[in-house]
């Protein structure tokens, strides 16, 4: 087991969002959260990811409290891509895989050759290497998902958590995201933590579903 919860609850303020939440996530497995809008899910992968405290119970990873854990030693654990990315409009893909090498570097530190090594092996993983001087924004939808992924490839965590990484793409582009997921799980052994919204998507490519419904597991396996 590589992540687990007890007892989690999760609130805005005074708000509170997520009850009772146990999970658990086994080594090697994509495991999705699906439900309607509004009902937790990305909530929970903040609190996966540690940025968002829960207000009760604990979550594990690797046996250990993610919250008494270094922040830096997280971020070489856990990589995660947020549902709203923006970036400067200069930035070449390069440059924005190069940030995926930040939780590996001392302060003030420039990237090594190793670090260029392993930007260039997340940029081939992601079948991005050709893309490498372009602009991100003169990106297609599915090439910019690709390239956020070989960001997320390149800080070379065991956990990578997508929040929606399909919203707003093609069904076509959406295949070839969750391909990739599909492939990167199977080839490096990545544990994947998903929020999606389609199911028929969701089944086919998850080990596990967690069906979340006011804040609570109403189903899963």
């Amino acid at each position: 087991m590589i992540l687990k919860t007890k007892d989690v609850y999760l609130s805005y303020g005074k708000k509170e969002v997520v009850k009772n939440l146990n999970i658990s996530i086994n080594k090697g497995e994509i495991v999705t959260f699906i439900g309607p809008n509004g009902s937790g899910k990305s909530t929970i992968l903040k609190s996966l990811s540690r940025y968002l405290k829960p207000t009760k119970g604990k979550i594990f990873i690797d046996g250990e409290d993610i919250h008494k854990i270094d922040t830096k030693k997280v971020a070489k654990k856990i990589a995660i891509l947020p549902q709203i990315r923006t970036v400067p409009e200069d930035f070449s893909v390069e440059t924005l895989v190069s940030y995926g090498r930040f939780p590996h570097m001392k302060f003030g530190n420039k990237l090594k050759k190793a670090d260029y090594q392993i930007i260039d092996w997340a940029l081939e993983k992601t079948g991005m290497l050709n893309f490498r001087d372009r602009s991100v924004q003169a990106l297609s939808g599915g090439e910019r998902q690709r390239a956020w992924i070989a960001m997320a490839l390149a800080q070379k965590t065991e956990i990578l958590i997508l929040d929606e990484p399909t919203t707003f793409l093609d069904i076509s582009y959406q295949i070839e995201v969750l391909e990739l997921v599909k492939e990167l799980n199977e080839t490096l052994g990545l544990t994947i933590i998903m929020v999606l919204h389609d199911l028929n998507l969701a089944a086919r490519y998850s080990h596990k579903l967690y069906a979340i419904m006011d804040g609570e597991v109403y189903r899963h396996g």
